[in-house]
């Protein structure tokens, strides 16, 4: 699910969203400190008769909580929602993912229904439903960099690829994962390749119009030490490229810890490169060109951290004056990102229950047979000794007498 702290980024202007309230920085030297804040709570939202969406249908009334922000393409637009979508667009559930398309003149938004609206950015009541035909909560949203083709990572393990201009009309299925698909990433670079997270604790890349897979990776028996066995907690809840590298980042749900990947394009494969443990909880990431990797952290006095490889080995960069000036302003603001804190369960709720009902099974077999061995004893007294047979019979013939 879409989580309450996290950051967006486009070109030089950082976004840092905690609870109903965000504030975007810029990430140069400069001496300019200007900052902008925004309270969702205290925005004017647009007044639906019969509290019904715009598609006729009864709204969620939720919470003012930030749950997603993304910029468009060229950093023109930005766009997030909270229980409705903001700039006054309701939407009829609670929203879980939202995408630019590559023209920048729609928004998609993704719901818990599985139900995806597209917005238009310029038309104030431009909106429509795309039929894409989802059963199941939608967990990512992704469109294809010509806008041919909308991307849907489900609860039910599916990836579904549709045509825009069609959404009824599928093209493939990628098919393969055993839990929630919990991210999904068009590789900017290589259009045609897919990249998926998903509960089962798995990366895996897809040339998507074919649906064929071409990789999986374990995340498991990457970790250090390695664990075959366990995998919750390691379904993405960010992943990141960055163009210069080649570089694939993963954040994982519930484990403070990064993996870092390359992609070989020529053989499109990827190739593990190194695991990044926090001593904190880490909330999100992001990419900066010309930086390195953003990392937005439960920590007051390092709340935000930048790491670049050096070497071949990715290392944090020690503060300067940019990450000091970032790091002063959310500090300054930390109430929004701690009051985020246990905001939302995560994918918790997602996976699968497991139920063991062999050992339930023995075990009612063994309480009905001692039952059973019970009530014949009862119905059948225990044979008398040799010395108790011998009396008894010595009475019944005095008796007899």
């Amino acid at each position: 699910m879409a989580s309450s702290a996290g950051l967006a980024l486009c070109g030089q202007t950082l976004v840092v969203r905690g609870g109903s309230r965000f504030l975007a920085i810029s990430t140069t030297s400069s001496d300019d400190d200007c900052v902008f804040t925004y309270d969702c709570s205290a925005a004017e939202k647009k007044s639906v008769p019969g509290d019904k969406g715009e598609d006729g249908q009864p709204i969620d009334k939720g919470s003012d909580t930030i749950l997603a922000s993304t910029f468009s393409k060229s950093g023109s637009y930005f766009a997030l929602t909270d229980d409705t979508l903001w700039f006054c667009r309701t939407v009829v559930r609670r929203c879980t993912a939202l995408v630019f398309t590559a023209s920048e003149d729609q928004v998609l938004v993704a719901d818990k229904s599985g139900d995806v609206y597209s917005f238009s950015v310029l038309e104030p009541d431009g909106c429509g439903k795309l039929e894409l035909g989802h059963l199941s909560m939608l967990l990512d949203v992704a469109v294809s960099p010509d806008d041919q083709f909308v991307l849907t990572a489900d609860r039910d393990e599916k990836i579904r690829v549709s045509w825009a201009a069609a959404p009824h009309s599928i093209e493939a299925f990628c098919l393969g994962h055993t839990e929630f698909v919990s991210r999904i990433l068009v590789v900017p670079s290589h259009p045609e390749l897919l990249l998926s997270s998903s509960g089962d604790g798995t990366l895996r890349l897809w040339e998507y119009r074919s649906g064929c897979q071409l990789q999986c990776c374990d995340l498991a028996s990457l970790r250090e030490p390695a664990d075959h066995q366990d995998h919750k907690g390691l379904a993405a809840s960010r992943i990141a490229f960055w163009g210069q590298e080649s570089c694939v980042v993963l954040l994982c749900e519930c484990v403070p810890v990064v993996f870092i990947f390359q992609l070989d394009a020529s053989k499109q494969q990827l190739v593990f490169r190194q695991q990044l443990t926090f001593p904190h909880r880490v909330w999100d990431i992001v990419f900066e060109d010309s930086q390195g990797l953003w990392v937005l952290q439960d920590c007051r006095d390092a709340p935000l951290v930048l790491w670049r490889p050096v070497g071949g080995q990715w290392q944090a960069v020690p503060e300067g004056a940019v990450s000091r000036r970032l790091c002063s302003h959310l500090r300054e603001s930390w109430a929004m990102l701690e009051g985020s804190v246990g905001a939302d369960d995560g994918f918790r709720s997602l996976y699968k229950a497991t139920f063991d009902n062999m050992t339930s099974y023995l075990k009612k077999k063994e309480e009905r047979l001692q039952q059973q061995l019970k009530k014949k004893r009862q119905r059948s007294p225990l044979p008398q000794s040799p010395e108790q047979t011998k009396k008894a019979c010595s009475e019944q013939s005095a008796l007899g007498c």
